[in-house]
């Protein structure tokens, strides 16, 4: 069976980390190789941009060109760590992925679109996710566990927008969510942290048995066809 690629969005402080650790725990206690990566990062490539995004040295120059930004560390990473995973079969969770480049850069710039689908295109070369988790918290609540997270760090390039800002990144998740319902699952993420991960833990184990059973199934069409 080829690998499974899971990616957790959502905003700031809704708890992406710390799920995707717990998952990756019990995923190779069950026996599963994980790959557990991040964006923007996740390979030497990428983690170099990703200091440029972050430290808020690209802003100036415009969503557009952060946009562009993205999709070299994107392509990179796919490229050098996500795609070579899941040739060799094994569950790469991901923080954050190509959802976020829609809500953090063309969240309502509709005029942009082809401009989006353009470097999806070329960044993903066709590897979308198999499952994606949107943890929803409100924007409030994130933003004072980020504050906390961070201790006496200054706040990133998106963590330092203002809560109203926020909240329309929480809802363009949501809107993701509700277009793309086959790939996208909404978890609350207000609750408690052991409660969220065996929620979480038994959506991904069904997903992994469904894809074990379909890939059975395709063996033994082919061998029929021999």
């Amino acid at each position: 069976m080829t690998g499974y690629l899971v990616t957790f969005e959502g905003g700031e402080g809704s708890g992406k980390s710390t799920q995707i650790a717990r998952l990756a725990a019990h995923l190779r206690a069950g026996g599963h190789e994980v790959v557990i990566t991040r964006e923007p990062g996740g390979s030497p490539g990428a983690e170099a941009v990703r200091h440029i995004i972050l430290s808020g040295l690209a802003e100036e120059l415009g969503p557009d060109w952060e946009a562009v930004l993205f999709a070299a560390a994107r392509a990179d990473h796919v490229a050098e760590l996500i795609r070579p995973a899941l040739d060799r079969g094994e569950v790469v969770l991901c923080d954050r992925f190509h959802d976020s480049t829609r809500v953090y850069q063309f969240a309502g710039r509709d005029r942009d679109t082809a401009l989006l689908e353009r470097l999806e295109r070329a960044t993903l070369a066709g590897t979308y996710p198999d499952l994606t988790i949107v943890l929803d918290v409100p924007a409030e609540i994130g933003g004072e566990r980020a504050k906390k997270r961070r201790g006496n760090a200054g706040a990133d390039r998106f963590e330092k927008d203002d809560a109203g800002i926020q909240e329309a990144r929480r809802r363009a998740f949501l809107k993701i969510a509700t277009d793309e319902p086959e790939r996208c699952v909404v978890v609350d993420g207000n609750r408690p942290v052991d409660e969220i991960a065996a929620e979480i833990r038994a959506l991904v184990e069904d997903r992994l048995e469904a894809k074990r059973f379909e890939a059975i199934d395709r063996s033994l069409k082919l061998g029929h066809q021999r």
